[in-house]
């Protein structure tokens, strides 16, 4: 009896000793094995559409970035750069000569001004002319009509002499030689005042003739004046101008720019790795006809991988980021990787889920949450890339 109850006894201690020395060990450490290898998953989408001629890798295929991964037919991009190149080209021909006529159309401007300005000086100073001319014809006509009644009267009284001169020349009162004296001077009185009428012809002509250069002049000056009027617009025209310039300009910017798409757009049919990795969910084959945006593989850079471990949120009191940790792997056998905490998310992996728990609804069941940690492996730990996103790990993170 007494040696059944020292061996029980025994055994009681041993386990007690064992559970001592596993919680001694076990002391500072939390595991988890809700853990798995993660790794940046890109899809590799195109970004024009068209005709696929060449897909030089493979499925599982290692490739080095800017390796070339998927090749569209080029053709109808390379017509659209060359038409947007010539759209260019004609944009900055009418810049070049929008722009050679600015100064052109300034210089016109300035002479029209200045000319427009001497032709209303000059229509002035030919009306101011052409009034002294109309003045000094009027004058001459007065001149000339006083002089012909003086003459008119003149040859009258000659003439009246001549008559009496004849009935005594009859009556040989008077001789010969003093009648013919008196015709002739009657005679020469006559041609005088025709003379003098004349010249009374002659300067109401010259007064029509001021008269009509008068006119002239004044129409010449309202010519002068509405040419000047037009002048007067030339700020606006030349704002016109810099105007027709200044859109030859933008033109000019939008078709560099439609260059640059087309260029952009012919770079886009080589679609190339933008970083080493591994090719995986390849979609697309050579003849078929993808659009924009639409994804052809799948790239995995298997050198930058970590551990994402969801530890229940009551294992976090002392867990701290750059704390060690070890990593089981279970595709291996338990093969031991070594790491460190780099983050721990801000928030449990429930409320990032498509429908997050609405605890303030319903009746409410207390659930442990857990808390993603993401951990990192230390340098040279995976040189041969056997660790695949999503294999299953058991980290064990020591928190002291």
């Amino acid at each position: 009896m007494w040696s059944r109850l020292r061996i029980i006894g025994g055994v009681v201690l041993l386990v007690l000793i064992g559970v001592g020395v596993w919680l001694w060990l076990t002391r500072g450490r939390e595991s988890t094995d809700d853990a798995q290898v993660d790794a940046y998953v890109t899809p590799i989408a195109s970004r024009v559409g068209g005709t696929v001629l060449r897909v030089p890798v493979g499925d599982n295929q290692q490739v080095e970035a800017g390796a070339v991964l998927v090749e569209i037919d080029p053709r109808d991009y390379q017509v659209a750069l060359d038409h947007a190149r010539a759209e260019l080209a004609n944009a900055q021909a009418d810049l070049a000569a929008a722009q050679a006529t600015v100064p052109i159309s300034s210089i016109e401007t300035s002479n029209n001004v200045a000319a427009a300005k001497g032709g209303v000086d000059r229509a002035a100073a030919g009306i101011v002319e052409a009034e002294h001319g109309l003045d000094a014809a009027k004058a001459r006509l007065s001149t000339a009509q006083a002089r012909k009644r003086e003459l008119e009267a003149t040859a009258a009284k000659d003439a009246k002499d001549v008559e009496r001169l004849k009935g005594l020349l009859a009556k040989d009162e008077i001789p010969q030689q003093q009648f013919d004296t008196a015709l002739a001077q009657a005679e020469s009185s006559k041609a005088a005042a025709e003379s003098a009428g004349a010249q009374v012809q002659e300067a109401d002509a010259a007064i029509k003739g001021a008269e009509s250069r008068l006119v002239s002049a004044r129409g010449g000056q309202a010519v002068a004046a509405a040419e000047l009027r037009t002048t007067e617009t030339a700020p606006e025209q030349m704002a016109v101008t810099r105007a027709r310039a200044k859109s030859a300009e933008a033109k000019v910017k939008q078709a560099e720019a439609t260059v640059k798409q087309a260029e952009l757009n012919l770079d886009y049919t080589t679609i190339k790795a933008p970083f080493k990795g591994t090719v995986s969910r390849k979609t697309v084959q050579p003849g078929q006809v993808i659009q924009p945006g639409q994804p052809t593989m799948t790239i995995i850079p298997l050198e930058q991988v970590w551990i994402t471990a969801n530890f229940k949120e009551t294992q976090l009191e002392n867990m701290r980021p750059g704390q060690k940790v070890d990593i089981d792997v279970d595709a291996y056998g338990g093969k031991r990787f070594s790491g460190k905490v780099e983050t721990i998310a801000p928030a449990t992996g429930a409320r990032f889920s498509l429908l997050p728990p609405e605890n303030a609804s319903g009746n409410f069941v207390k659930v442990v949450q857990r808390v993603p940690v993401r951990i990192v492996l230390d340098s040279g730990q995976d040189a041969e890339h056997v660790l695949r996103p999503g294999m299953s790990v058991t980290p064990t993170v020591y928190t002291r």
